[in-house]
């Protein structure tokens, strides 16, 4: 899996949910269709008046979820920003060519006055497979994006028990000294640290 192929996979499933926060500091999701693709970017469209465009011009931060029919779900962590200006009129005719149902809502010049574009190419991708055994994860980053670790760890309080491995629901804890997280198959479900008698478990 690559961050490329993360972004194909997005494209297929088609309509994302793109999450932000308004001023009030409240989660607002929307459903978002109208977006064009390129290896290592995405542009989506919507309209200057609506509450999603004041918000991504205002803070920016947004979160994208896609998730596919093999199981697969790729959450994307950006912070979006408007196409320059000089560039509005090309990707706007691009993502309007890709889904004409567009020209229904706005035709003629009324896509430009009341659309604008944004663009994100700089961001963290989290692939999660729950349709395979064991399940797969991994993360990714295009652009300057940075990829965070997220988890649990075993740390040197391990007294190798075995409690944390023989719980583990995907078999994903490795005997030693100390014992070793498989980090790409680990459901991040917390029973390794709820269960370690020694509280050798830490979450990162």
């Amino acid at each position: 899996m690559t961050a490329e192929l993360c972004l194909k996979k997005l494209e297929y499933v088609g309509v994302l949910a793109f999450a932000t926060v308004d001023k009030y500091g409240d989660p607002q999701i929307r459903n978002i269709s109208a977006i064009y693709y390129e290896p290592d970017a995405m542009y989506f469209f919507t309209a200057k008046g609506k509450s999603f465009c004041e918000e991504l011009l205002s803070d920016g931060r947004v979160q994208v979820l896609g998730y596919t029919k093999y199981k697969e779900m790729i959450r994307l962590s950006s912070k979006a920003v408007p196409v320059e200006p000089e560039n509005q009129q090309k990707y706007i005719d691009l993502i309007f060519k890709k889904y004409p149902y567009l020209y229904n809502l706005y035709p003629d010049d009324t896509r430009l006055m009341a659309g604008i574009v944004f663009k994100i190419a700089d961001a963290r991708i989290e692939y999660f497979n729950l349709g395979v055994n064991p399940i797969f994860r991994e993360s990714y980053s295009i652009g300057k994006g940075n990829v965070v670790f997220r988890g649990y760890v075993i740390t040197d309080n391990c007294r190798k028990c075995g409690a944390c491995a023989d719980k583990c629901p995907q078999r994903c804890i490795e005997r030693g000294s100390p014992y070793k997280i498989e980090q790409s198959h680990c459901l991040h479900c917390g029973i390794c640290r709820d269960i370690c008698p020694f509280g050798a478990v830490e979450i990162r």
